[in-house]
């Protein structure tokens, strides 16, 4: 069983910055890939980004160029920089691991993008 704990969401204004964290339990860390998922009201869960063990990332059409996601392996723990925020990116998201049968999911982390 692996725990995801984000942090880092909150409020923000169109064109402003945050940046979410999840810490990761377990010492399969470095071998696993990574990613975010985000939920908005009445809309498909979309994955926004992921980043394999290598730290090759892949990224969502509506967040390439603003977002950046990375890993410390050495701190069991994924970030996700966005800038140049929008509306449109607010959110619930959720932290992900993927193994090879399954994935793990945290509680996710609201963030509000005010116009």
């Amino acid at each position: 069983q692996v725990q995801l704990v984000e942090s880092g969401g909150g409020l923000a204004q169109t064109g402003g910055s945050l940046r979410l964290s999840c810490a990761a339990s377990g010492s399969t860390f470095s071998t696993i890939s990574m990613g975010w998922y985000r939920q908005a009201p009445g809309k498909q869960r979309e994955l926004v980004a992921r980043i394999g063990s290598s730290g090759t990332p892949i990224y969502a059409d509506s967040v390439k160029g603003r977002f950046t996601i990375s890993r410390d392996n050495a701190k069991n723990t994924v970030y996700l920089q966005m800038n140049s925020l929008k509306p449109e990116d607010t959110a619930v998201y959720v932290c992900t691991a993927f193994y090879n049968t399954t994935s793990y999911m945290g509680q996710g982390t609201q963030v509000t993008v005010s116009s």
